[in-house]
């Protein structure tokens, strides 16, 4: 736990899909001290209570290639940890737990949320009684007080899937922290992949799609932001998000501190340019 529970006051979810800038921008977030803690607190399957396998993302693909690629289940199950609050029976505990956990002292909450996660997310929040039979929308702003949302995504998603299906190759998701800018990210087990690539790419756009269907179905309209746009100007972003929150950016803070590093290098590129040529001679 963090130290005194804080009742949030207002609320706001970071709305994503793998690889779109979204924990530079959470991060960052976190850093100035009063944008809540936005963090990952529901990414956890239904069934089991933990995030996505790697062999999970590629439900639907008759490929034994692309399976072979991916780590074994087992070896992710061995660093892979359920939250102790979460409970399919009691959510209601994982949810007090988060609420907590993401509001920082002057009651912001702040969240993430990955489109492969959500409507388990919602079929395990309507599990807790007040909050059973209710739409979409009336839910979580029954569930988070005075809710807005950030919609972050990625205008190349090319270069999205292909970091996608690295990282979950490698299960490296993020240089370490005070890794020099340029330093290349492990090339062990990245193997290039055709039918990977574009199996992500399509799943991708279909979760985008999906997050704009349901920002239309509840009639709410989010911040966008682009990872190209916060990459580039991290400090602009976050003001942005300050801004629609009713905050001021904090005296003395500038990002970077503990923000991730971006992860593209010449291998990466490389399998954007092989991924290109490959469909043009399709």
């Amino acid at each position: 736990m963090t130290g005194a529970a804080v009742t949030p006051a207002r609320s706001y979810v970071v709305c994503a899909t793998p690889r779109s800038g979204s924990t530079l921008l959470c991060e960052s977030l976190l850093e100035t001290g009063v944008a809540g803690r936005p963090r990952e607190y529901f990414e956890a399957l239904k069934e089991t209570g933990l995030p996505r396998r790697p062999r999970e993302y590629f439900w639907g693909l008759r490929s034994p290639e692309v399976i072979r690629l991916l780590p074994h289940d087992a070896n992710i199950d061995r660093v892979a940890g359920r939250s102790p609050t979460w409970s399919r029976e009691d959510y209601g505990q994982h949810l007090a737990w988060a609420l907590q956990e993401g509001t920082t002292p002057n009651g912001v909450f702040g969240a993430k949320l990955m489109w492969g996660y959500f409507n388990d997310f919602l079929e395990l929040m309507r599990g807790i009684p007040r909050l059973g039979g209710m739409g979409d929308g009336s839910l979580l702003s029954t569930a988070f007080p005075d809710l807005h949302y950030v919609f972050i995504s990625r205008s190349d998603k090319v270069r999205q899937a292909v970091s996608l299906w690295r990282a979950l190759q490698t299960w490296v998701w993020r240089k370490e922290e005070n890794a020099p800018a340029d330093e290349p990210l492990p090339a062990s087990r990245a193997v290039y992949s055709f039918d990977a690539i574009g199996h992500l790419l399509d799943q991708l756009r279909r979760h985008e799609d999906a997050w704009r269907g349901f920002f239309f179905r509840i009639g709410r309209q989010p911040l966008q932001l682009f990872y190209e746009e916060v990459a580039g100007d991290v400090e602009g972003a976050v003001g942005k998000v300050l801004e629609m929150l009713g905050l001021e950016r904090p005296s003395g803070w500038s990002p970077g501190r503990g923000a991730p590093s971006r992860q593209s290098d010449e291998l990466s590129e490389m399998w954007v340019q092989n991924y290109l040529e490959d469909v043009s001679r399709r």
